[in-house]
């Protein structure tokens, strides 16, 4: 009743209707397709590139070196890693080259592709190598023997293996694609659930921060450590007396010991010491001197 209200009254006034038209919903704007790639990478776990979800990599890398990225992987996700490898031009090579990317979980053990060439070799002519690793299923538990993969972070690392001595710091371009699917509804259960994701500290090396302490009211006190339990017969032989008891046993031993050997190397049967033989067409003992 408003709105017919209004248009009665701006229609007497001679206002344009145009005028009192709603406005036009803006346009939203748009969503790319990807994110942003990034154009650097680490030299070890610890400085590992951070990529995002369906984040990439172009980065400019000499041959031999090691390159490093991170990204992160949640429970029933299946993520597979494409690379493509820009070779210097053949002129400049000496010979075919190898290389290879791998997969580490957050505890830095080596995980199994299950499609894709992991490794490839790349003849002189050559202008590109392709590199592909597929991980398997990221499971919610596993067995603390089994390497299953987790979710938490985990690292891709590129590699040249077998390279001619003189094409070693040739420049090369690396181009990385993360692609993943699937998610926790495709996971299958597996009787457990993993407490906290494998990811490792950010700032290695640096002071962990302090424990939260506990409110002024709080009635919750910490649970002091049970005391082991002790017998007798064991107590001696705990903490500090262990060292005298074994001193003084040692040496009472090592006395004994002593005065046994002593006996026997100076008197071996026993008896006292016989005398020298009488004196012949005498019949008394004989005498010394």
């Amino acid at each position: 009743m408003r709105t017919t209200a209004l248009r009665a009254a701006l229609l007497a006034a001679g206002v344009p209707l145009l005028m009192a038209a709603s406005p036009s919903p803006s346009p939203s704007p748009s969503v790319s397709g990807a994110a942003v790639p990034v154009n650097d990478a680490g030299t070890s776990f610890l400085t590992a590139t951070a990529l995002g979800t369906g984040q990439g990599a172009d980065v400019a890398a000499s041959t031999g070196d090691y390159l490093y990225w991170a990204f992160g992987a949640a429970e029933g996700q299946t993520t597979t890693v494409d690379v493509t490898v820009t070779l210097p031009p053949s002129a400049q090579r000496h010979g075919p080259q190898s290389w290879s990317v791998e997969l580490f979980d957050g505890l830095r053990r080596r995980q199994s592709c299950t499609a894709g060439p992991q490794d490839a070799t790349a003849e002189t002519a050559a202008a590109t190598v392709a590199l592909r690793c597929s991980l398997r299923q990221i499971r919610s538990w596993a067995e603390p023997w089994s390497g299953d993969p987790l979710p938490g972070t985990y690292y891709v690392r590129l590699t040249a293996g077998q390279v001619p001595q003189n094409d070693l710091g040739l420049a090369a371009g690396v181009q990385l694609r993360l692609t993943s699917k699937g998610g926790a509804g495709d996971a299958q259960p597996e009787g457990g659930e993993l407490r906290a994701p494998l990811v490792p500290p950010v700032n290695a090396g640096s002071p962990a921060a302090a424990a939260p302490t506990a409110a002024a009211g709080s009635t919750d006190r910490a649970v002091a450590p049970a005391e082991e339990e002790t017998h007798w017969y064991s107590a001696p032989f705990q903490g500090r007396n262990t060292r005298w008891f074994w001193t003084v046993g040692g040496g009472t031993l090592a006395a004994l010991a002593g005065v046994l050997g002593y006996r026997l190397t100076r008197h071996p049967r026993g008896g006292a010491p016989r005398r020298g033989p009488a004196n012949p067409g005498t019949g008394q003992p004989g005498s010394f001197g």
